[in-house]
């Protein structure tokens, strides 16, 4: 789920952002943090004690809600993976200097190896482990060498001079929105991780997957930060490379590269497998194919990207409307939560329904107002 969430729309989102709103993005990346947990923790704890998927539960709260949100999470996932392939790309390019297109059909063929690997689960795993603590530590460095206004940065995320609903609702979306709400619950069923009696192991794998996300997004904030306090200009045709150049001069430059290729070919991986993990329940003969499948959603995501390119307005774009999936699937899980016949007498906090509730309900509101006044006017 970490590494999902850490793709090529989070890197360029959060620059963006911070070169907009500078110290009071921090307040964002707050409101991201506190809807992640009370989306995540809804999410996993009920599809794991339920030992259903989301969708299977979603179609039992309202027949026929589980296939819309398959639709909209399957449509959302392949609109994201165009910009996790080209997000490859652009990273071999930073780090070797390779042809764009190459370095994405190349990085796309590596993550088709992964699931046609005998172990394909575990390989995805480690792979998804070891990229997700490369990217943490080189994005520390960077943070550090930036040398932010720490003090201005805590300041301002309690007491944000400017606000912005884009914002917020494109990280959210970024970050907990689509497939992403799901990655590492229905990870957790296909490893066996099911029934009650499993939910404190499921608590702490949400809780070690946000926390993750929550420093890669703190620390590459404070990064855009450093650069933009000290006038630094982020170029608009790129904008998350250009921190890291600013920051750390050329060595920067290819620490970005290698940043940004982990960041997307983990996204790769893990947006084909929550997609499919929808998809193959809509017909029982696809529920054998999913290996076919994830492949298939890997090809026509390179193929799309190949031949029309990727634009960074795409990226956020892609990030709001991605939001209004949140709001469906975790309305669905609350649903589904006090359902006493499908939960197998597990039992859902007060808490943590009411912080779901919350995090479902502003962001319904933030995103219909996002993209009804802002996201047409990204594309002009």
């Amino acid at each position: 789920m970490a590494t999902s969430a850490i793709g090529p729309g989070f890197l360029t989102q959060t620059a963006v952002f911070t070169g907009q709103l500078g110290a009071s993005f921090g307040f964002a990346v707050l409101l991201s943090v506190l809807f992640d947990l009370g989306a995540q923790l809804t999410i996993w704890r009920v599809v794991v004690a339920s030992r259903r998927p989301a969708q299977e539960l979603a179609d039992l709260v309202l027949p026929g809600l589980g296939k819309a949100l398959t639709l909209l999470v399957a449509i959302g996932g392949l609109a994201f993976n165009i910009g996790n392939v080209a997000g490859c790309g652009l990273g071999l390019n930073a780090l070797f200097g390779l042809d764009v297109k190459l370095g994405a059909a190349l990085s796309a063929a590596l993550a088709i190896g992964l699931f046609l690997s005998k172990e394909a689960g575990r390989a995805m795993d480690r792979f998804a482990q070891l990229m997700g603590a490369l990217m943490v530590l080189l994005t520390i460095y960077v943070a550090a060498a930036a040398a932010p206004p720490l003090g201005e940065a805590a300041l301002r995320t309690i007491v944000p001079l400017r606000l912005d609903a884009l914002a917020v609702v494109t990280i959210v979306g970024g970050t907990v929105g689509g497939y992403i709400t799901f990655a590492g619950a229905h990870r957790l069923l296909d490893a066996g991780v099911a029934g009650p009696e499993m939910v404190p192991e499921a608590t702490r794998s949400a809780l070690t997957g946000i926390g993750v996300t929550a420093v890669m997004r703190i620390v590459l904030f404070l990064a855009a930060l450093g650069v933009v306090a000290h006038g630094g200009a982020l170029d608009p045709g790129n904008p998350a490379a250009s921190v890291f150049r600013l920051a750390a001069g050329e060595a920067g430059y290819r620490l970005f590269g290698a940043v940004m290729w982990a960041a997307a070919a983990t996204s790769v991986v893990g947006s084909a497998y929550t997609s499919v993990s929808f998809v193959r329940t809509l017909h029982p003969a696809l529920g054998s194919r999913a290996p076919a499948l994830i492949i298939g959603f890997i090809v026509v995501s390179t193929a799309v990207f190949l031949m029309v390119g990727q634009p960074v307005a795409i990226l956020t774009a892609v990030g709001a409307l991605n939001a209004l999936v949140l709001p469906v699937g975790l309305g669905a899980m609350l649903v589904a939560a006090h359902r006493s016949g499908l939960m197998n007498g597990y039992r859902h906090p007060g808490a943590l329904t009411l912080a779901g509730g919350a995090a479902a309900i502003v962001m319904t509101v933030l995103g219909a107002y996002t993209v009804v006044t802002r996201v047409p006017g990204l594309f002009r």
